[in-house]
């Protein structure tokens, strides 16, 4: 019996870990999509990225970026701005991690526990939660899922500073290591921490497979 080919939505937020998508995440993610016989679409939000980051000196850069177009890069030119997503053109989305998802996506780096979510990001969540369709977030992109959702069950590796800001809302916060996935059935919900820890890409690499492996499984 052939297998059904899935199409996914893989939200970026720029390009580099520490103000954008978190690279070897979102390249595993759509590495391992492709290894399942699936297909994905890139999307990204047209807007000015908050912050530039030297990469060497961990020093904020007097720079302007657009995160499409950071994003674009990791995407090999092959992304659309977000305001395109339609949720009945995907059955699965996912969105990687990195500082800009704290930054960009959404407003938790500066605002913690009273952050807001980009109104394309809520969009997109809200409407395939709706539609029953499968969520993957990795590394800190769990925040997104928990203030949009709350009653949700996620992972924040084991950061219990966070675990706490979204217990208060309603969230389950269950820690687990690079290797492994939580997962919420009932809201066809799967996260993993990957660089929430320190951990080794081999290892970030095997809770991405996971995860993508469930979120099929849950469609």
């Amino acid at each position: 019996m052939n297998q059904k080919v899935l199409k996914f939505a893989v939200i970026l937020a720029g390009c580099g870990n520490k103000d954008g998508a978190e690279i070897h995440e979102s390249v595993l993610t759509l590495l391992n999509i492709d290894r399942g016989g699936h297909q994905y679409q890139c999307f990204a939000p047209d807007i000015p990225q908050k912050r530039v980051v030297n990469f060497i000196t961990n020093e904020e850069m007097n720079e302007k970026r657009n995160v499409l177009f950071e994003s674009a890069r990791i995407a090999r030119s092959q992304i659309k701005p977000l305001s395109d997503f339609r949720e009945n053109d995907f059955d699965i989305l996912v969105m990687p991690g990195g500082s800009g998802v704290a930054y960009n996506l959404c407003s938790f780096a500066q605002d913690g526990e009273d952050m807001t979510v980009n109104s394309q990001v809520e969009s997109a969540v809200r409407s395939m939660h709706a539609a029953q369709k499968p969520i993957g977030a990795l590394c800190i992109s769990p925040v997104i899922i928990a203030k949009l959702l709350k009653n949700v069950s996620v992972t924040f590796g084991c950061d219990e500073k966070i675990n706490a800001i979204f217990k208060k809302s309603g969230t389950l916060a269950v820690n687990a290591d690079a290797c492994g996935i939580v997962t919420d059935g009932n809201n066809k919900i799967v996260t993993t921490p990957c660089y929430m820890l320190n951990a080794r890409i081999s290892e970030i690499n095997k809770g991405i497979e996971k995860l993508i492996s469930q979120l099929v499984q849950m469609v």
